[in-house]
């Protein structure tokens, strides 16, 4: 009884799903992309209409924008969506508040911008479960990659954003600011490894390793028992110890403070200044 389409954005290795209930048509997006070129500051929308084009060839009615976590590495395109089906609700977990409150001290972008989540249509609890149409669909917090990370579960199905990568790739780092390796060990350990295992999961990135060709659908059995970074007998300091050492080798994601900028106010882009340019902010370290 339910659809579940990716779409890859090569630019980001990001992908966005688009999940409907076949009979009812009643559907969902999670974690959508905005096209962005940073060396022209010009934002495109081909990955938007890729999806846009899939709800309207499907008839689908399209309940949610959902997002995993405030991305550092794409901007959400979760406000075209708002555009041009305006009943659509976009919809994050409740920690982001957390998220917003450390990076308007990092922007310096004042009192004036909220710190309550209110950007967003709703926000999400661990545990609870809500609907869109005839879907139902459970929320888990998955924090570690960021304190706001959570997964949807649809029926047996997982969508885990950054949290866990297919095995071969391992999991998702914790560097950014109010990350933590010591977090993403417990909520893999347990939370996402004490499903069953043969619940899908449904991964947010997938950076190709070795080459081999795109891929992002797996199963809780396959992580436990193959993930090069965290199987089900990993040890936390083994863990720590790797991810502390590898995400200390990482660069900052491309798209790192125009994505976090723009998507902790749920896709809404700052506001437009005198000449009706907008403009993104970009904290200098001098060293």
């Amino acid at each position: 009884m339910l659809e579940i389409r990716g779409l890859y954005e090569n630019a980001t290795s990001t992908v966005t799903y688009v999940v409907w209930h076949k009979s009812s048509k009643d559907a969902i997006v999670i974690d959508p992309v905005w096209d962005f070129d940073p060396q022209g500051g010009i934002l495109t929308e081909v990955s938007y209409k890729l999806v846009k084009d899939l709800i309207n060839k499907e008839g689908l009615k399209l309940h949610y924008v959902l997002e995993t976590h405030a991305h550092a590495d794409h901007i959400s395109s979760s406000q075209l969506f708002k555009r041009d089906f305006p009943k659509v609700k976009v919809a994050i977990g409740e920690r982001i508040r957390e998220v917003q409150k450390t990076f308007r001290d990092i922007f310096n972008l004042g009192v004036d911008f909220p710190i309550d989540g209110s950007q967003f249509d709703q926000l999400l609890k661990d545990g609870e479960q809500f609907r869109a149409g005839e879907l139902k669909i459970d929320v888990i917090a998955l924090p570690g990659h960021t304190p706001a990370c959570i997964a949807y579960k649809i029926e047996n199905n997982l969508f885990v954003g950054d949290a866990i990568f297919m095995p071969d790739q391992g999991t998702g780092r914790c560097d950014f600011p109010a990350g933590s390796a010591e977090t993403l060990f417990q909520s893999v350990g347990q939370k996402l490894y004490r499903l069953s295992d043969d619940t899908k999961i449904f991964v947010g990135h997938d950076y190709q390793p070795g080459g081999r060709a795109v891929a992002f659908e797996t199963t809780v059995g396959q992580e436990k028992s193959a993930n090069i970074q965290l199987k089900s007998h990993t040890s936390k300091e083994e863990f720590l110890k790797f991810r502390t050492e590898r995400d200390k080798s990482l660069a900052a994601p491309r798209l790192l403070f125009p994505s976090v900028l723009v998507n902790i106010a749920a896709g809404h882009l700052p506001t437009a200044e005198s000449n009706g340019k907008v403009y993104f902010k970009i904290p200098i370290s001098v060293r």
